[in-house]
């Protein structure tokens, strides 16, 4: 158990480290993303086809993983430009809104009831940045970035939860890599086009970084979480991935000093922000508890 919990953290570790890449990468947000997305769907596609991990899917269900991959690279490419724009910390903070827009999309998805209680909890994330907004209007560029992003973020996995009730993970995760790819490559020349820059190829140091978010962040990440399914139940895993956030801004603060250039709107939001991700998942945590004493043999 002890050896799954610290595979778990890893892998949140690594996914909390992509926000520090997407600052020392110097590629802007698309090509950041598209690089990424080919070397892991590349990566992936020789793993899982020598590991024989790989379903055949009907070409219905390869469009619809697709279509969902190229709403997972919209989640990247406004999260990398929220980062670009403003910093890695408030790249970060805003992707606690991702709540406040699951708790919304997911009933209307699923048409069901909306839980309140998340509901609440969502508008309070939300008003964790609106104090940072508030504070720092500086920022705006990128906070609005980071908000479109979370929308992204909240909506993708909503839609992939649905598609792997009947394939594999290794699947899922490989197409909607190569399908937000090859989606992305038809929007790249129109995205250049509107933001263009001197070279659409990477620097020695920056395709060294693109390796690092690839296979660290991306592939070996998801290898470590699946090895934490094992014994950890999925709400446990899903549950501490809501530490991402926190450990890529103390990242940020250690690799980039962002804790001095940063305001008291930031740490006021900031602050906001923890106790309401703190109080939701002590909550979670005894419904969890108490769903499974109801539901466990007398």
């Amino acid at each position: 158990m002890k050896k799954s919990f610290l595979h778990l953290h890893i892998a949140i570790l690594l996914a909390g480290f992509t926000g520090v890449l997407g600052k020392l990468i110097t590629l802007n947000e698309g090509l950041l993303v598209w690089y990424r997305l080919l070397i892991t769907g590349a990566t992936l596609w020789i793993l899982m086809t020598l590991t024989k991990k790989i379903q055949s899917l009907s070409p219905k269900q390869i469009l619809r993983i697709s279509g969902i991959g190229f709403l997972s690279a919209l989640h990247w490419v406004f999260f990398y430009a929220s980062i670009k724009y403003a910093n890695v910390s408030v790249g970060l903070v805003c992707l606690s809104a991702v709540g406040f827009f699951s708790s919304i999309l997911e009933p209307v998805i699923n048409r069901v009831r909306i839980n309140l209680i998340e509901l609440i909890f969502g508008i309070l994330s939300i008003f964790g940045i609106y104090l940072i907004f508030h504070f720092d209007t500086h920022y705006k560029t990128g906070i609005i970035l980071g908000v479109i992003s979370s929308f992204f973020a909240a909506l993708f996995p909503i839609l992939l939860k649905l598609t792997m009730r009947q394939i594999n993970m290794q699947t899922v995760l490989t197409w909607q890599m190569t399908g937000g790819f090859l989606a992305l490559s038809l929007v790249m020349p129109f995205y250049l086009k509107a933001f263009p820059v001197a070279s659409v190829i990477p620097s020695l140091s920056d395709f060294l970084w693109l390796l690092v978010l690839a296979w660290l962040c991306s592939v070996v990440a998801f290898q470590f979480s699946m090895n934490a399914l094992k014994k950890l139940s999925a709400f446990t895993v899903s549950l501490s991935y809501n530490l991402e956030p926190l450990y890529g801004i103390l990242m940020a603060f250690i690799f980039f000093k962002e804790n001095k250039t940063l305001n008291q709107g930031f740490y006021l939001g900031l602050t906001v922000i923890c106790l309401t991700l703190i109080l939701h998942m002590f909550l979670l945590r005894r419904t969890h508890r108490k769903n499974r004493l109801l539901n466990s043999p007398v």
